[in-house]
């Protein structure tokens, strides 16, 4: 499981009536993730387009290496 600091992790209220303080917070990479919690559970994360274009381009590699790795082992 990841880990957070305090100043990553709201209340799904708080994230609510403060929406453009936590964006700014995250766009001016203030903080690279900010956990939501509701009910006290995690239930969602949010990053910034930059940060979760950087996750999705890693996410490409891995499955090319692993579609490589795959035919490789194949042969």
């Amino acid at each position: 499981m990841a880990s957070y600091t305090k100043d990553e992790i709201f209340t799904a209220t708080y994230v609510a009536r403060n929406f453009s303080s936590v964006l700014k917070n995250i766009n001016d990479e203030s903080v690279k993730k900010i956990a939501i919690v509701k009910n006290n559970k995690f239930e969602a994360i949010m990053l910034s387009v930059k940060e979760y274009e950087k996750l999705e381009k890693a996410r490409e590699l891995l499955n090319i290496v692993y579609s490589q790795k795959r035919q490789k082992d194949g042969e």
